[in-house]
């Protein structure tokens, strides 16, 4: 993509009223626009960096046999009245509204009683078992508070993913591979060192669950962890029977503060049996479906990823995830060249972004910094003397000479490396 041709302006300052870290650097880097507290519009680069982030947790899902859909955000209240999630009493972040003819409807901030409706269509046998679907939905909740970016967002984009077994073995089978898939996810992420799969309360879910905290400074959680037996504790369950049943005593533990990516939650039958989501046995007995809801918020990492991989001069995006992975800048009038190296690694199944504007060097090298693309290609008059382009790493000082021959086999070569 030529610069010159995308939609995207850099700021050298951020909202007055814009107080987080991660929303001040993907508004000065040109990724999202804030619309309000809480309520963000996506660019074309940010979109890119959403996309990639859906790409790998949809490649994650699929390996563990989870099958794409879409549910809408518009919600009857029947809906969710059997299973007294419509009340604002026990769920109070619905944004509710009504309809031309007076009906009362509103706008999903989860999917788990839809999602039992339709698969009541779908599901009457034991033979139509087991079912795994998942979705990217954008989900409204009406947050009290909103002050942490796009990592508290009143509106944000959202993977959930539904289990439906035939056993609680089953259920308990998939609900560890979903484990495990979330795992690599956030490995993939460059998350993985940091991310601790957490003992936590419920909420409006479930009694309790499994949360996906990743250390952040940012982050509006504290858990408790132990690094060397991978044990991780959220402080709304540090109870003696917790630390009993986990193996661990309060001494082993170090607070840290994290910022919640994920979370996963164990029904059993328990809303099965609230909607009457039955299926008949190979003896034909009527049994409750065992259900389990899975979340990582996209939209809510790509916030996260922001607050930690970042520096004074900007964003620091690892090459999974990048909007682009090389920025390549001109000095000087050497266009045709210049042209001639951005058709050959985009050739090459590189992303390029190529800033072919009437600027300063030092602008164009500001910029790369700030929207944190892994790789800056410069092609000037002098290096071309050499036959050679200047390359410098967005997480190294020092740049380097490479042979304009060699240029793509060393970035693809990098990226490998890198991943």
């Amino acid at each position: 993509m030529r610069r010159s041709q995308l939609f995207v302006k850099t700021q050298k300052n951020a909202p007055a009223d814009e107080v987080a870290k991660n929303a001040q650097l993907l508004i000065k880097a040109g990724f999202v626009y804030k619309v309000m507290a809480g309520v963000y519009a996506y660019t074309p680069l940010g979109i890119r960096v959403v996309e990639n982030i859906k790409q790998i947790v949809r490649e994650e899902m699929n390996a563990i046999a989870g099958k794409e859909l879409i549910m809408t955000a518009l919600q009857r209240p029947e809906t969710w009245k059997g299973t007294g999630r419509w009340s604002d009493d026990v769920v109070d972040v619905w944004f509710k509204t009504s309809l031309k003819d007076g009906k009362e409807v509103g706008l999903a901030w989860s999917h788990e009683e839809a999602i039992i409706e339709m698969m009541k269509q779908h599901i009457a046998s034991y033979k139509d078992l087991p079912q795994y679907v998942y979705q990217f939905q954008t989900k409204f909740r009406n947050e009290l508070r909103s002050k942490s970016g796009i990592m508290r967002g009143r509106e944000f984009i959202m993977k959930d993913m539904y289990s439906c077994s035939i056993n609680s073995d089953d259920h308990e089978a998939f609900y560890q591979s979903s484990i495990e898939a979330y795992k690599k996810v956030f490995e993939r992420l460059g998350l993985g060192d940091d991310t601790f799969v957490t003992f936590a309360d419920g909420g409006a879910f479930t009694k309790f669950s499994h949360e996906f905290q990743t250390i952040c400074d940012a982050g509006e959680d504290v858990i408790y962890v132990n690094r060397e037996k991978g044990i991780a504790v959220n402080e709304e369950v540090l109870n003696d029977t917790t630390l009993e049943q986990l193996g661990v005593t309060r001494g082993e533990l170090e607070m840290v503060k994290t910022a919640e990516v994920g979370n996963i939650f164990n029904f059993g039958t328990q809303k099965s049996e609230e909607m009457d989501f039955s299926f008949t046995d190979a003896e034909g007995r009527k049994q409750f479906v065992h259900l389990g809801s899975y979340g990582i918020g996209v939209t809510r990492v790509m916030g996260v990823i922001a607050e930690k991989m970042s520096d004074d001069k900007g964003l620091v995006w690892h090459s999974n995830i990048a909007p682009y992975t090389v920025y390549l800048a001109t000095i000087g009038d050497i266009s045709e060249q210049v042209d001639k190296l951005y058709s050959e690694l985009t050739g090459q199944g590189i992303e390029v972004l190529y800033d072919d504007r009437d600027a300063r060097p030092g602008d164009k090298f500001a910029d790369a910094d700030l929207m944190g693309i892994p790789y800056r290609i410069v092609l000037s008059e002098r290096t071309m003397t050499d036959n050679s382009v200047e390359v410098k790493s967005r997480t190294e000082d020092k740049t380097q000479l490479v042979a304009l021959k060699d240029i793509s086999h060393y970035i693809a070569e990098k990226i490998s490396e890198s991943n």
